[in-house]
């Protein structure tokens, strides 16, 4: 049941959602998306990822709802803990589970708690969404396959804390681990686009079959999210599967830094602290003012935003509010409104855009034969985004966006938690390596490595390299090597691993290099002492990397999924492996 009951939650930046299919295998899937803000009289494919706390830090509410009762505080907004566009407080860091965010009011929690809590908001509300639509028959979270999706350029520690807050949030428990698959963003939004015939994209039509059914065909898949700007490069294979051709790019300057450029343009409007007095006095107005903005980013045109009645009178204070328009361009105060220039519209776009041609330019210069470039995600939505992407590469490849381009990555993450096998192989990120000992040689080793084990004169903090940058691997393809123990009374064994954008290098501590966690295996049978095997089998072609050891006279078996959130220090014995010598 379980492999064909599929949830899939998109956790984005600035708007979060799920979709389902409970359809048998074999059929054609098209998932159920859920809507949201019917009780504000909206219907949109995503409510927006808001969470509210109370004082004690006790958990309110989620999204649309959280908004509305934070916006109707006033004052007592200040007390409680309302959370927005925290998920970019996992780019780009290596983390912990003890990692801090900051609530508007100020004050900080633990970011761990705030996510577990919103996934376990948007987890109840699918069970209860699903219940309503099968005749009310009651579900639990280890019916179905879950499948979260991050960002393909987030640090491997951020994907493995998204992992810890779903398990913390009850999506999966001790055991049932695999029924969590973490999905990347453009590879789950490129799941969805190959399926599309040409009519179902907005901009110019690809004329001709769904991608899909155009084996050798190369597209970049760019995720235009709030937080992120996220890019897969990938091939079709004959039967449809696809083969990633370079390592997820991006940046992030997504949607929000737009929104960023308008708050910055109407603190410089409204000067002499004016606007600064009103985003402390007035949070709830300011969010508002905020969603009207993001609605009217979307055109390409001269827009005019509601000057909310609490700023005008902070600012009638200093002077007639004419004069705060008259130092600067762009904008004029038209009645109660604030006219915004189409011209000014489109300088707020000018650092996010750059951005995204950029990292789009880096890939076209590559030796790829490039047809489509396909853009998805909620930014998307954007016409001068889209029209600026047009006229940057138009002539390099087609520029296309599927209808609601901002369902793609949760309707495609769907249909990924259905076959993981889709993606048949992907780049490296990393160049990813073991500790290991051989013996010292005083012509190539560094003497300070040198240690006695048994007798023999061996080298320590040897990288051995398991899989390099960039190299291709497949979905489901396992390296295997075999080692053999230091010392002949030896009864464990710790293998520590380490990764580095670095190709090659010779000790794992040498610059540019992390460790990025370990385990011990059991090795109590030392009868065949030295002899003994040890076989290491890992899967690096999957989003997350896992290892097994096997002692192969007892059997004693260690894995993991590789931890890149712990602590490098440990307090474990290093017991270092000696080089299988074939």
């Amino acid at each position: 049941m379980g492999d064909s009951y599929v949830v899939a939650i998109d956790f984005g930046t600035a708007y979060s959602g799920y979709a389902f299919t409970m359809t048998p295998r074999g059929e054609e899937i098209d998932p159920f998306l859920k809507r949201w803000g019917k009780e504000l009289g909206l219907d949109t494919p995503k409510t927006p990822t808001c969470i509210l706390f109370s004082e004690e830090e006790e958990f309110l509410n989620f999204g649309y709802e959280a908004k509305t009762e934070y916006l109707k505080m006033r004052g007592e907004a200040r007390k409680h803990y309302f959370f927005e566009a925290f998920k970019m407080a996992l780019y780009g860091k290596t983390l912990n589970k003890d990692v801090t965010i900051k609530a508007a009011n100020g004050k900080s929690m633990k970011a761990l708690k705030v996510f577990t809590e919103a996934l376990r908001y948007l987890k109840e509300d699918a069970l209860e969404t699903i219940s309503a639509n099968t005749a009310g028959t009651k579900f639990i979270a280890s019916d179905f396959t879950w499948v979260l999706t991050v960002p393909a350029i987030w640090d491997p520690s951020a994907k493995q804390f998204m992992r810890e807050a779903a398990t913390q949030a009850g999506i999966v428990t001790k055991g049932t681990e695999d029924r969590l698959v973490i999905a990347l963003e453009p590879e789950a939004a490129s799941v969805w686009c190959k399926k599309l015939p040409a009519e179902g994209f907005i901009t110019q039509n690809h004329g001709g079959d769904s991608l899909e059914h155009s084996p050798g065909t190369q597209y970049i898949v760019v995720d235009c999210g709030g937080g992120t700007i996220d890019t897969t490069v990938h091939e079709v294979l004959d039967g449809g599967a696809l083969k990633e051709l370079h390592k997820a790019s991006g940046n992030d300057l997504g949607g929000q830094t737009v929104d960023k450029k308008f708050k910055e343009f109407l603190r410089e409007i409204f000067c002499h602290g004016v606007w600064d007095e009103y985003e402390s006095n007035y949070p709830s107005e300011v969010q508002k003012m905020m969603y009207e903005f993001t609605v009217l980013k979307q055109e390409d045109e001269d827009v005019q935003i509601i000057c909310p009645f609490n700023l005008g009178s902070l600012a009638q204070r200093r002077q007639e509010i004419e004069k705060f328009f008259e130092t600067v361009q762009g904008a004029s105060w038209n009645d109660g409104s604030i006219k915004i220039s189409k011209q000014k519209m489109k300088s707020f776009f000018i650092e996010s855009l750059n951005g995204i041609v950029k990292s789009l330019r880096e890939i076209l210069d590559k030796d790829f034969n490039i047809q489509f470039i396909l853009l998805v995600g909620g930014y998307a939505e954007s016409k001068i985004l889209r029209g600026h992407i047009n006229d940057q590469f138009g002539d390099q490849c087609k520029v296309l966006c599927p209808f609601r381009p901002q369902e793609a990555i949760v309707k495609g993450a769907v249909m990924f938690g259905r076959n993981p096998e889709v993606v048949a192989s992907r780049k490296s990120a990393f160049t990813y390596g073991i500790a290991v000992s051989e013996e010292f040689d005083e012509s190539r080793h560094k003497a300070e490595k040198k240690f006695t084990a048994d007798g023999r004169e061996l080298c320590r903090d040897i990288f051995m390299k398991l899989v390099e940058i960039d190299e291709n691997v497949g979905w489901n393809e396992t390296r295997k090597h075999i080692f053999h123990p230091v010392k002949a009374d030896q009864t464990a064994a710790t293998i520590r691993f380490y990764n580095t954008e670095r190709k090659n290098l010779k000790y794992v501590d040498e610059w540019g290099v992390d460790d990025v966690g370990s385990f011990t295996v059991g090795m109590p049978d030392t009868r065949e002492g030295r002899a003994r095997q040890i076989r290491l089998e890992i899967r690096f072609g999957s989003t997350e990397i896992t290892a097994t050891a096997t002692d192969e006279a007892s059997g004693a078996k260690g894995s993991i999924k590789i931890d890149f959130m712990t602590d490098a220090t440990s307090e474990m014995e290093q017991v270092p492996l000696l080089l299988y010598d074939s």
